[in-house]
């Protein structure tokens, strides 16, 4: 795999500071993250930037991007990335949204639903499911709400260690505290947000993995139906970290459908 040389920001948009990672080179690629952080490197960003101008915020009180007290909901975080790709001149990013980021990157297409190039929804919240359940994270602890996310538990030890790090529990705490802050009453949907996709006429699709315990197929199969145009995969053998369990099978997915 090529080497990419990942460079770190603070970005000022839309009275918000965000820490950005940016790495690769070609058309841009901006991939919002899960409702539990991310980690700085992982295999899977390193092969859509071999492709790609990767950018990789974190979310607004997420990660090393601190809290803006102002900040109220996921609609909220998408207006500061609106912004913060206007300050950047790339408003032509294709958008790649990981479950909770899905959400937020559904949300950003409806604010320009002609003017974004591409979306892809991996595993997304965002949508009540018809059938069944987002898991909710209330309920558990988060640690145990991280390992749900996994096809194979073994799978969590080989991303986080048999014993993740203090600062990584940290971490998911403070996650899970913004989380509840911006996506409580209702948990992790919008009850408008279907309607709203009818209007988004951009390249779309939804992924989902195959044994997805967090949030329900039924709720990507409304992603697939009321974005126009929109197809549903699967990827084999993953749970719903999927950039996690299956790296490559999601990036070359990805990568083939941009190129496409």
């Amino acid at each position: 795999m090529t080497t990419i040389d990942w460079t770190s920001t603070t970005i000022s948009a839309a009275g918000a500071e965000l820490h950005l990672r940016r790495g690769g080179k070609g058309s841009p690629v901006l991939v919002l993250h899960r409702d539990i952080g991310t980690l700085d490197r992982l295999d899977f960003y390193d092969a859509l930037a071999a492709k790609h101008e990767v950018l990789i915020p974190d979310h607004p009180g997420y990660g090393a991007s601190p809290r803006p007290e102002w900040l109220m909901n996921v609609r909220d975080i998408a207006v500061v990335y609106r912004a913060m790709l206007g300050t950047l001149g790339l408003n032509n990013a294709a958008l790649v949204g990981l479950g909770f980021g899905g959400w937020i990157a559904a949300e950003m297409a409806t604010f320009a639903p002609v003017d974004t190039p591409a979306l892809v929804l991996a595993g997304a919240m965002g949508i009540k499911p018809p059938q069944g359940d987002i898991l909710d994270q209330a309920l558990i602890s988060y640690i145990e709400y991280v390992q749900a996310g996994f096809r194979d538990v073994a799978n969590y030890a080989k991303a986080f260690g048999e014993r993740p790090s203090s600062e990584q529990l940290v971490m998911w705490d403070l996650c899970r505290e913004m989380s509840f802050r911006v996506a409580w009453k209702p948990y992790m949907y919008n009850d408008t947000l279907p309607q709203l996709l009818t209007g988004v006429r951009t390249k779309p699709l939804v992924i989902w993995g195959d044994d997805d315990k967090v949030v329900p197929r039924s709720a990507g199969e409304v992603y697939a139906k009321q974005l126009h145009g929109a197809r549903m995969l699967t990827i084999a053998n993953a749970g719903h970290l999927i950039e996690l369990e299956q790296p490559a099978a999601l990036a070359d997915t990805i990568n083939a459908f941009l190129a496409a």
